[in-house]
């Protein structure tokens, strides 16, 4: 599809530039100044917007093969569209576990019938994520964005020395859920003052840091590509802090809930649950810090859909996940950007050329580069309401939050994928 987007200030190099932009054949054909006419393509004028790369989310669950009554790849794709994203890579908690190339084929099939924009599936390190026997990485590695036994840590330090060294050997990044299980003790909330309140049972930060300890000393031993999911404590981010400056080649991600929400926060309620938990002050002012100086290379949103009743049971007994690809963008621009906490434009880096360029893929606004953009109206004022989204999960801890800036548009390469006019 040709098209013209027109009266935008385009993310340009790192700075935001007056710039109309024509779309042909699937990849940015020019970068026009605002005034120069283009006649014959249909006109798209979107004026006091932002025209954004395509958003890049390297840390999704869309449930399908296996959980299709949580979320199907069509909803799936559909919620990440309407939140500005172009590309999701789904993890492997799947049912078949894709740990087999015959059983990632079962994924890609779906990928290929039902998703709206691109779809990068992870494939897992252990058979059936069980942390027992390493899955078939060479079978897998041509179709797998990366591996990971997301959901689960893997407990033995054998088995990840093991698959650091086997997806070195394959060039493939090793991207972990870090938690000791030892160190659990039936936890479901964050082991801070809330829980103590209350009288819920608390996941202390170490099971967290312990586990991100001991894999970062693995990729410094291995040399293999590491990238640490969903920080959430103060110790992980010094930790990882460190391992970069010694040259370690890891990276990591962080979620919006954790960047803007503690345990302060918290309500007896189920959409306030994932794992991690949501800790304390101290933690998120931390990952903010991380964020800002590059520690933290990206922001991942977990989204983790489950049903209604699965999240109707409160904090002990609801199921561990929340949703957020169609409230991600504005949620952080209004709780980091519009206070002076975070700059827009290392926002827009950690959710599109910072993880592009970890994992290899392409991402920013450049005559030839693939037609992958979200038009992003920053002053439009809205309330977060789940019943309006397309995803299947409706639980997110910002339901009821007054933000500002809606996405309006989103193209994954040349066609328009949302639309909200």
């Amino acid at each position: 599809m040709e098209m013209l987007i027109r009266g935008c200030r385009v993310f340009l190099d790192g700075v935001f530039v007056p710039m109309d932009v024509r779309v042909a054949d699937g990849r940015i054909a020019q970068l026009l100044p605002p005034t120069e006419p283009v006649d014959g393509i249909p006109v798209f004028e979107y004026h006091n917007c932002l025209l954004l790369p395509g958003l890049t989310d390297v840390h999704v669950h869309l449930r399908d093969p296996g959980f299709s009554f949580k979320e199907t790849m069509r909803t799936g794709t559909q919620a990440a569209a309407r939140g500005g994203y172009t590309t999701v890579c789904p993890m492997p908690n799947l049912n078949p576990v894709p740990d087999s190339a015959e059983h990632l084929n079962a994924e890609l099939q779906r990928i290929r019938d039902d998703a709206v924009i691109r779809v990068l599936p992870y494939a897992a390190i252990t058979v059936g994520e069980k942390g027992e026997t390493l899955a078939d990485l060479e079978g897998m590695a041509k179709d797998a964005f990366a591996f990971s036994d997301d959901g689960k840590g893997v407990q033995s330090d054998e088995m990840m020395k093991s698959a650091m060294l086997r997806a070195k050997a394959l060039g493939k990044v090793i991207v972990a859920h870090c938690e000791d299980e030892t160190l659990l003790h039936g936890g479901y909330i964050h082991d801070g003052a809330y829980a103590r309140a209350h009288g819920h049972r608390g996941i202390c930060s170490a099971s967290e840091w312990k586990q991100v300890e001991r894999d970062v000393h693995l990729a410094e031993e291995t040399g293999c590509a590491y990238h640490v999911c969903h920080v959430s404590t103060k110790e992980s981010v010094q930790i990882i802090r460190e391992a970069k400056a010694r040259g370690v080649n890891v990276t990591c991600e962080t979620a919006p809930h954790y960047l803007l929400l503690t345990e302060d926060d918290l309500q007896e309620d189920g959409r306030f649950k994932m794992n991690p938990p949501i800790r304390e002050k101290a933690d998120r002012d931390a990952l903010r810090q991380g964020l800002l100086d590059g520690t933290v290379d990206m922001i991942a949103t977990d989204h983790a859909p489950h049903t209604a009743e699965e999240k109707s049971r409160g904090l002990e007994k609801s199921l561990m996940g929340v949703v957020g690809l169609e409230c991600s963008l504005p949620v952080l621009y209004t709780g980091l950007v519009k206070p002076g906490i975070v700059p827009m434009e290392t926002l827009i880096d950690r959710m599109t050329a910072s993880p592009a360029k970890r994992f290899g893929l392409e991402s920013g606004v450049a005559v030839g580069k693939p037609a992958d953009l979200c038009v992003f109206d920053p002053n439009e004022a809205w309330t977060i309401d789940p019943k309006e989204f397309a995803s299947m999960g409706r639980a997110t801890p910002f339901e009821g939050w007054k933000v500002s800036g809606r996405v309006k548009m989103t193209i994954c390469d040349g066609e328009i994928v949302f639309n909200e006019e």
